[in-house]
């Protein structure tokens, strides 16, 4: 009991000290002895369990924060590992004393993370203070992570090698309804975001101990800047022989919007980023063809990760009007991503695979986002990644049949834009056939090859989109029968067409093979089988097996319709 008494009165007293000193009074973080026994103290505080222990320590603890805070700028140690003990104590035993953490939180973030974000020590100790009060800051302060995720984002790319786990665990809490969108484009560009950090770490020195926000209004990143400023606004960089100091400053904006976006630290709302550049597009080629650095490679594999997260949580807990606001933006990133071949086929996957999920469970969201779907089928021919962006937008829209059965016009409209895509393909197929040499290279090969899997596509949206709204199939009729008159060169097109022509004349099996996968009453229906009750009233001709199992001649069955309709 003594002893316990001893050790209290000792790092009381060295709290107490620390306020006079006037070599640390200025610096608190200097005094390694210090953090020590903040620990203590909390240790004990929580070990007794005394409110009166806690009331004695608090306005100690509360000094040493407000001085330290106020010494950061001019502090030449690490003060992320006080802070954070002094936060834990203020969350443990903030209704105790009546402290509200919310104030102190944020200065952390903007005064001190902000500087000491690269700090290995501080990152890791950040993050699994994060990972330790998760529940009690999304309870309490739920808006705090979401509007600091730019800020910890740049931990995450930082140091995203060693502390990898522990980041997967803390990652669900940078999520609310507003940050989910902005996180999204942040969360893509973290790759990016290293190469930028990285930059500036070469122009300006280690990132530990200086905000970005001062960096920025230094003239050692102006080359960074200039980069960026000629990305953006198409501007030459002037060559000066290497002595920035000797440019003229007011040709460099240091408010550049890119640089500002992609190094800042708090939410601020904005989605979109200016990548419509093509000098931006040759930097990224220019960035991926060099060797990778560790942490960048890091980032490369922690990316896709982190968006699966991110695809589960908004699946599992986000409102549909966030989910739907969502896609319109993820389609336009689609082809637009750190050119790095593994990372883009796991990105693109993830990508995918969140279109669709969203499509099945929100069909009339088709209907609801047609503009941006046509405005995607618009351009299937831009780049490969833009293909197969179309080509799976193409079967969503066939398989949910434009929406549903109550978007008649936007099911037309999408329709037609199908149509125009069928027409485009067979135009510029004719014309491939008639300048086609026997020696054909690798890339008109898969050209072609690409161009025939996304016809195959197409002609099935149409024949299953006609399918649900059968007001369109005179007009698919037509469509189809195009390619099955064409001189087309690939066999595959041709026939899907054909089959699909003869589907059409027996609307029964057409409806059970082509249909929606959910009746009129709401029931999950099986694609592939005949509700043979219905067989008697839909039944317009006989069954087309032979078509079915691309068999040539007449069908080889010996029943009559009569023993497998029911009588009515």
């Amino acid at each position: 009991m003594s002893e316990r008494d001893t050790g209290w009165d000792f790092h009381l007293r060295t709290l107490s000290i620390s306020a006079r000193d006037s070599n640390t009074a200025n610096d608190p973080a200097s005094d390694p002895s210090l953090l020590h026994s903040v620990k203590k103290l909390h240790e004990l505080c929580k070990t007794e369990n005394n409110e009166d222990l806690v009331a004695r320590v608090y306005p100690q603890i509360n000094k040493i924060f407000q001085r330290a805070v106020a010494s950061l700028s001019l502090s030449q140690t690490s003060n992320g590992l006080l802070l954070l003990a002094i936060l834990q104590f203020y969350l443990d035993f903030g209704e105790v004393v009546l402290h509200d953490a919310d104030p102190s939180l944020r200065t952390f973030f903007r005064s001190c993370l902000s500087r000491e974000f690269a700090d290995p020590v501080v990152a890791e100790a950040m993050i699994e203070f994060l990972i330790i009060n998760k529940k009690r800051i999304l309870t309490s302060f739920p808006n705090l992570m979401p509007q600091f995720f730019p800020l910890l984002l740049k931990l995450i790319a930082w140091n995203g090698e060693r502390l990898e786990k522990q980041i997967l665990k803390a990652f669900p809490g940078l999520m609310s309804p507003g940050s989910f969108i902005p996180l999204f484009p942040s969360l893509l560009d973290l790759p990016i975001l290293v190469v930028a950090l990285e930059k500036v770490e070469k122009s300006s020195g280690p990132l530990i101990g200086s905000s970005i926000a001062s960096i920025q209004k230094n003239t050692a990143p102006k080359m960074l800047l200039a980069l960026m400023d000629e990305a953006y606004t198409g501007s030459t960089i002037e060559d000066g022989g290497g002595d920035f100091e000797s440019e003229d400053s007011s040709a460099i904006d240091v408010t550049d919007p890119l640089f500002l976006e992609i190094l800042k630290d708090e939410n601020d709302g904005i989605a979109e980023r200016p990548w419509s550049s093509p000098v931006m597009t040759t930097i990224l080629q220019t960035a991926a063809s060099n060797p990778y650095s560790d942490r960048l490679k890091a980032v490369l594999h922690l990316t896709p990760r982190l968006l699966d997260v991110y695809f589960s949580i908004a699946l599992r807990d986000v409102n549909d009007s966030l989910i739907c606001a969502l896609l319109p933006l993820l389609m336009s990133r689609f082809a637009t991503i750190f050119p790095d071949k593994v990372f883009s086929y796991e990105v693109h996957k993830r990508l995918l695979e969140f279109i669709l999920s969203t499509f099945q469970r929100y069909p009339n969201f088709i209907a609801l986002l047609k503009k941006p779907i046509m405005a995607r089928l618009g351009e299937a021919y831009d780049s490969p990644d833009k293909t197969e962006l179309a080509l799976q937008l193409c079967w969503a829209i066939g398989e949910h049949g434009g929406g549903g059965g109550s978007h008649k016009d936007e099911a037309r409209e999408l329709f037609e834009s199908l149509e125009l895509l069928l027409y485009e393909n067979l135009s510029s197929s004719r014309l491939g056939m008639a300048q086609e040499v026997s020696l054909s290279s690798d890339k008109d090969t898969y050209r072609r090859s690409s161009q025939s899997r996304l016809m195959c596509f197409v002609v099935t949206a149409i024949a299953k989109l006609a399918t649900h709204h059968r007001e369109l199939l005179p007009r698919a009729r037509v469509s189809l029968g195009k390619v099955a008159r064409s001189r087309i060169s690939d066999m595959r097109v041709w026939r899907r067409a054909c089959d699909f022509l003869g589907l059409m004349k027996d609307p029964a099996i057409c409806s059970s093979i082509l249909g929606p996968s959910r009746s009129a009453q709401g029931t999950t229906q099986k694609i592939g089988s005949i509700n043979w009750n219905e067989g008697a009233t839909k039944m317009t001709a006989h069954i087309p097996f032979y078509i079915l199992g691309e068999q040539e001649g007449p069908p080889f069955h010996d029943f009559s319709f009569s023993d497998i309709l029911s009588r009515r």
